[in-house]
Formats: C-alpha cells, sequence, structure tokens
C-alpha cells in the first residue's frame, strides 16, 4: 500500500484557486508527479495546485512546501494556495497554531513570510521579481524584458504580441489588452505556455488596465490551465502595469474569482499579495488512487 494512502488533505480555495494542502510533517514521505496527478483525480481532493507541507529545512522557518500541478509538474511558487497554507498552519483546528500570526515559508522559488490579517485574509511577501532574461528564462537574450519580441496569430495582424516577462517564483508573460475576456484563452494559452522561448514554459497573463489602481486579469497557468485565480499571476502582472508605466505600485487585481491587492513595495522591491482564502473540507487519501502510480 501506499504510504500516502488514507493521509489527511485539506480541500480550500484562494479566490476560486483550487487548493488541496497535504501534510506530510513529521514523516520523510514525499510526493512524485505520477502521485499528484493520482490526487488531482480524485473528485473531492482535485486541484489546480497541491501545497505539500514538508518539516523545514532551513533554520527559522516554519516548513518547507513543495508545490505541484495538476499535470503533476512542479511550481516554484503560488500565491493563492501559499494563502491557504498560512491558514491550514495557523488556523486549522487539527495542524495549526492558535495564536499565530505570522509564519516564514521556504520553497523552491525561496523564503515567502505569511501574515494573518483576520480570520480568512492574509498577505504573503512573494519577494523581489527576477526580470532579467535569464531569471525568467527566455531561450534567447533580451535587454529589456519589460516588452520583448513574441507573437501569436498572422504576422501583419497578430492577435496578441509583445508581452512582458517576469518570474514571480515562475515563469510569466503579461501581455496587455483592452479587454482580456475578448480571446479565447483555451486555444491561445497552450500555445503560448509551450513556445520555445520559454524553456521551463511560462504563465500567460492577459491583463487591462483600467485604472492606475485597478487591473484586470486572466490567466492561462503552467501545468494547470485556465483557473480562478493565480497570485504570483496578479504579482506578475502589476509588475509589468509599472514597468510599462501604466499603474501605480499598488493596485486591484480583479480575476475572475475575485479580487486581490497587490504591491510592488518601492523600500525593498518586494511584492505583496493580500487577499482571502476559503476552507471547504477534508478528507483522507484513498489506497485506490495511488495503486496506477506504483
Amino acid at each position: 500500500m501506499n504510504a500516502l494512502a488514507h493521509r489527511r488533505f485539506l480541500k480550500m480555495n484562494g479566490l476560486g484557486n483550487q487548493i488541496t494542502v497535504l501534510d506530510l510533517r513529521g514523516t520523510k514521505l514525499k510526493v512524485g508527479e505520477a502521485e499528484a496527478r493520482a490526487i488531482a483525480s480524485e473528485p473531492r481532493a482535485r486541484f489546480d495546485q497541491l501545497m505539500v507541507l514538508h518539516d523545514a529545512r532551513t533554520p527559522g522557518t516554519d516548513a518547507f512546501v513543495s508545490i505541484y500541478n495538476v499535470d503533476g509538474s512542479e511550481a516554484g511558487a503560488c500565491g493563492n494556495g501559499t494563502r491557504c497554507v498560512a491558514w491550514a498552519m495557523m488556523a486549522d483546528p487539527q495542524s495549526g497554531a492558535p495564536g499565530r500570526r505570522e509564519l516564514l515559508l521556504e520553497t523552491k522559488a525561496g523564503l515567502l513570510p505569511a501574515i494573518r490579517n483576520s480570520e480568512i485574509v492574509f498577505t504573503v511577501d512573494m519577494g523581489e521579481p527576477r526580470l532579467a532574461w535569464d531569471e525568467i528564462p527566455l531561450a534567447d537574450p533580451f535587454h529589456d524584458t519589460s516588452r520583448f519580441e513574441l507573437q501569436i496569430g498572422p504576422i501583419d495582424d497578430p492577435i496578441l504580441h509583445t508581452p512582458c516577462a517576469v518570474n514571480m517564483g515562475n515563469p510569466h508573460a503579461v501581455f496587455f489588452v483592452d479587454d482580456p475576456y475578448a480571446f479565447n484563452l483555451e486555444q491561445i494559452g497552450p500555445l503560448l505556455e509551450n513556445h520555445p522561448i520559454f524553456p521551463d514554459r511560462a504563465n500567460i497573463e492577459l491583463a487591462a488596465v483600467k485604472a492606475p489602481d485597478h487591473i484586470v486579469l486572466r490567466v492561462w497557468e503552467r501545468g494547470a490551465g485556465i483557473t480562478q485565480a493565480c497570485g504570483s499571476g496578479a504579482c506578475a502582472a502589476l509588475v509589468a502595469a509599472v514597468r510599462r508605466e501604466l499603474s501605480d505600485r499598488k493596485a486591484t487585481v480583479s480575476l475572475p474569482g475575485g479580487d486581490l491587492t497587490i504591491e510592488w513595495r518601492e523600500s525593498d522591491g518586494h511584492v505583496l499579495m493580500t487577499g482571502p482564502v476559503e476552507f471547504e473540507w477534508e478528507g483522507t487519501l484513498a489506497p485506490a488512487l495511488f495503486e496506477s502510480a506504483a
């Protein structure tokens, strides 16, 4: 029997972004790609991102978090998922730490401080955006990643062109448009995610700046597809808009699932993301899930 069988999970969401939290602290257990896909196949545990908690690796941190997309691939960061982890570690009756208001989490993308503002609202410090072409990464060197050469559609009348590239723990390409809902993102998203310019694939954002403090956003997430919300995508959109001199350094980013407040702090260059989470239910992983993952 797979060692993950009968493990407790929490089903949550951040603005509709479906998150499953699996706490493996105190064990040596790990999740592989096949096991992540198996968990995603369970209707009650299905996720856009799976957040797996492990014992802290770095002194002073509270946990190491591994992040998996629905296709089993690993992600470096997930803003909505990190808020859900913060709730699980500070408010969940079984695994939370009553009275905690701050945590320091570690992912493969770096350290993520999280603050509990209220019962369901959390702020995550997503760190500094990486903007150099080889940090995103892009396959070709571009001196200015705020506008790099990429288009889709006819060469003389492209559907989308000249995005801004940002790494917020994951690679992002932000296209500025008048109406994000005027595009067939289901068709365009996978083409751009897997474009050769992105050696690690990329999240694709369609952003409309409605006012200096308001951005409307749709996201195609790498390894997950269209989701109701994407925290790192909202951060990337705000950073891209500031780089293009289209918005203030703090704005409301409206996604299909709701609003996030994003601030690119001038004092230290860190990006802060604030928004709610929702606990839906808990369950245990059925042994039969992992029969094909053995």
